[in-house]
């Protein structure tokens, strides 16, 4: 069975985001921490959101490979803005592959004052699932 993502009836439909998601037994389950749009030395790639966003889906996905797993797996994205930050730009960088499964995954989305890095604008982290047919 694979992962089944939801968007009910009386609720917004949205292309960029479902409301539940349902992960069958047996799946693997993948937590990825918070990554930035840092390079490999943890410098801050630049004062731009929209390249630091592209980064950090970059660094979202090498890590995500690491276990097995892709952006597609994901089930739930939790997204941080740091205050001022350009949401326009940042999520123009990043839906197109927040969403690469088929239907959407969940996203939680947060503006806040300041992230672990400084300098950095954007932080994402995830849950993905690995079906059990794709584990060994």
């Amino acid at each position: 069975m694979d992962i089944q993502r939801l968007q009910p009836a009386g609720l917004v439909v949205s292309p960029a985001f479902s409301h539940v998601a349902i992960v069958p037994p047996g799946a693997t389950t993948v937590y990825l921490g918070g990554q930035n749009g840092v390079d490999e030395s943890g410098a801050v790639v630049s004062g731009d959101i929209a390249e630091q966003a592209v980064r950090t889906m970059d660094n979202a996905s090498v890590a995500l490979a690491a276990a097995g797993a892709s952006l597609a797996d994901v089930v739930q994205w939790t997204v941080l803005f740091v205050e001022g930050a350009d949401l326009r730009a940042a999520y123009g960088a990043i839906a197109p592959r927040l969403a690469t499964g088929g239907a959407p995954p969940l996203v939680t989305a947060a503006t806040v004052a300041g992230l672990g890095v400084p300098g950095a604008l954007i932080e994402v982290s995830a849950i993905a699932a690995l079906p059990a047919s794709s584990v060994e």
